[in-house]
This record gives structure tokens, sequence and C-alpha cells, in this order.
């Protein structure tokens, strides 16, 4: 698939300079967003995306985007708050015969799983600032997904990966291992990006688990672990003391209450919970 112009010469075109308060870092080589796209399908064993419906939060000025519409969705629908933005996805739109959907608007309002037919994916260079509660927010409901391809700092990505017992395991990562399988597909170098950010940058892929917690029973994990990792350094008999049941709760799966928050895996917290919630 041709475009008129090339990434650079859109920016130039829309005078597009980043701006700090929407967290924008933009993805300008194309050679990056399709190898982040390809690497993705790859892992999925896909050929391309034939019959999904993918979405996009904060496309910029469509790098990703241009990447997945090579790679022949059944329909795209695109996230941004910036006019400058919307109007590049215009002039794509125009571009294009995959059906494209724009939405103006905040990502944080919006209900993917509301639109379209299944299946479904999400593509993202997330707007940092957001990307943890975006995340959150799409594991409560992830098996209305079939995929999320996502880039987070590489920090971030970090604290989703994190094993048990170390400096970067907490909240994040119980609800992400909780509910799906997760891989690594590249890190990206801040040079890649204008403006270059001061940290590096991940591409994960999250896929649903089959065996996971329900929406209403991963909220009482995301309470729990809110709590105990909000006092990680204490013991849970500390920092769990809110929880009448919690001793009993504790003694029936063999947690010491001298643990700590870094301490206990996924699956037992998510044990932990569905008992103290009763």
């Amino acid at each position: 698939m041709d475009f008129e112009l090339s990434l650079k010469e859109t920016v130039e075109k829309h005078q597009l300079m980043a701006q700090k308060s929407l967290g924008q870092n933009f993805l300008l080589n194309e050679n990056i967003t399709d190898k982040i796209i390809r690497t993705s399908l790859d892992c999925q064993n896909l050929p391309d995306f034939s019959g999904r419906y993918v979405y996009e939060v904060g496309p910029g000025p469509g790098g990703l985007t241009r990447a997945v519409l090579k790679q022949k969705p059944q329909k795209l629908t695109v996230v941004e708050m910036d006019a400058r933005c919307v109007q590049i996805m215009t002039d794509l739109q125009k571009q294009t015969d995959v059906p494209m959907n724009i939405i103006q608007g905040d990502a944080l309002q919006t209900d993917f799983a509301l639109f379209d037919c299944e299946p479904r994916q999400v593509v993202s260079n997330l707007p940092y600032h957001i990307s943890v509660p975006l995340l959150t927010r799409w594991l409560e409901n992830l098996g209305s997904f079939e995929a999320l391809t996502l880039m987070f700092q590489r920090e971030v990505a970090e604290r989703i990966m994190a094993s048990i017992q170390t400096k970067s395991y907490g909240r994040l990562s119980v609800l992400a291992q909780l509910t799906a399988r997760i891989d690594k597909l590249m890190d990206l170098n801040p040079q890649c990006f204008v403006p270059a950010p001061k940290v590096w940058s991940s591409v994960l892929l999250f896929r649903p688990l089959s065996h996971r917690p329900s929406t209403p029973d991963l909220k009482k994990v995301s309470l729990l672990t809110e709590r105990a990792f909000g006092q990680r350094r204490k013991m849970i008999r500390q920092s769990l003391k809110a929880y009448p049941l919690l001793e009993e709760a504790c003694q029936t799966l063999h947690i010491p209450l001298t643990a700590r928050a870094e301490e206990l895996t996924p699956q037992q917290f998510l044990d932990l919970a569905l008992i103290l919630s009763k």
C-alpha cells in the first residue's frame, strides 16, 4: 500500500510538534513500525489482520496506523485527542480501501469492547501518562480481545513482567500475569522517537489466558493488591489488617502472616482475595 506522503513529510505538512501535555513521542521510522506489527502477527501465527477489527489509541502522525493498514484489517478504529492528528487520520482514510473509523476523544472514556464484532485487537504506542490506567481497564475485560500489542516505557514493561521477590514486582505484575500470556516483542532506543524521551521503550503482546479471573474477581484482586503493595515493606498482617478474615484465610492457604506483598504469587493473591471478599 502506497501513501501520498512519507511520515516525515506528513509531520512537516501539518507542522506537527509533539505536545508534552499529551504524552506524545512520535515514532517516524516506518521500518520500525512495520517490524512491530509484523513481529506481533508472527508471534500470533497470523499472516495479517484479515477478518480482525483493530483499534489504535493515540495514532499521532500515523506510523503504526500505516503498518496496520498494510496488514488488511476488516476495520480500523483510531482514537485521538489531538485535532492535528485527527486531520492526518482523515487524510489516511482517503488513501486506503480499509474501512476506518476516526474518534476524536479520550481513550480512557472509550469502551472498545462495545464496538463492532470479534475478533478485536488493540495496537498502540501508548501515551505514557495514561498507559497504566488503560492497561488495567483492558485487563479487566481481556476476554473481549484477541490480543493487545502495546508500547510502554521499559520500566513499566519490567513491572508488568516482573517475578515475585523482585523490586519491580507489584500490583500491575499480579493483574497482568493472572489474565494474560505476555511476550516481549522488542525494546526501542530513545533515539527511535521524536522527540527522544529519556527512557527506553518496550513493546509487549498480551493474549488472554483461557483460565483467568472473572472481571468481578479481578477487581477484588485489584483492591487487595492496592492495599498490600501500598505498604509493600510491611508484613501482610499489618498491610491487610483491615480484613477480618485475614488470619483464617492465610492459615487455609498456608500463607505466613509475616510474608510481605512481594512474596505472594499472583495465584495466591487471587485465592486470598476470593476468601477475604466473602
